[in-house]
């Protein structure tokens, strides 16, 4: 069992899922359906390129920032 960071935004009609270790994305009508949709992208990617895959790292930080603009 692994862990991979994913960052999930909704973008116009759909949620968009990105998984930054691994460079993958998917996307779904729902919240729901788009983290099933990444976990399923994820899984072929692993099934496809598994003596590619990255050795796991230590989670990276992520914080947000607020920018002043005109």
């Amino acid at each position: 069992m692994r862990t991979f960071l994913v960052s999930i935004q909704k973008e116009d009609k759909f949620f968009v899922a990105r998984c930054p270790e691994l460079g993958v994305t998917s996307q779904g009508e729902t919240l729901e359906e788009a983290q099933a949709n990444i976990t399923e992208a994820i899984e072929l990617y692993i099934e496809s390129f598994s003596e590619d895959l990255p050795r796991e790292t230590s989670k990276p930080f992520w914080t947000t920032v607020e920018v002043a603009y005109a």
